[in-house]
């Protein structure tokens, strides 16, 4: 069996679905305001930066630096029982929004912040797919 199989999984709200529709495909995309071109997450129904109320889906590079990190020790879900430890980091996206996600593919204590990083997909249960991160270069 799959050890991800346990791995509770986002529930998308209405605001969030094309975001996690996307990521079932292996995309990653980010919010776009129609009239300032300001990209923010997590989504919401208005622009963070002017309030226009209409924005569009748009693909994001994929590409930022690690803005901040925590290494995990403990088990704090029987899912990630053998991932420990694990980083959990603040990923700055080329785009400009954070995003919290985890760094992979690389020693925990390798991880620094400014660490050029790109986005990989983890395939957890039904096809759904959880963005991730690993070292650039």
């Amino acid at each position: 069996m799959n050890e991800n199989f346990d791995i509770p999984v986002p529930v998308p709200s209405s605001e969030t679905e094309p975001f996690w529709a996307a990521a079932r495909e292996a995309r990653l995309v980010l919010p776009r305001c129609d009239a300032c071109g300001g990209h923010w997450f997590p989504p919401s129904l208005a622009c963070p930066r002017c309030g226009f109320e209409r924005y569009s889906w748009v693909p994001a590079s994929g590409r930022g630096t690690v803005f901040s990190f925590v290494v995990y020790h403990r088990v704090y879900h029987r899912a990630f029982k053998e991932k420990v430890p694990y980083v959990v980091a603040v990923i700055e996206l080329e785009e400009g929004p954070r995003l919290i996600s985890n760094v992979v593919g690389i020693a925990p204590e390798k991880v620094r912040c400014d660490m050029p990083v790109s986005v990989v997909f983890e395939v957890l249960r039904d096809g759904f797919r959880i963005p991730k991160f690993t070292p650039l270069g």
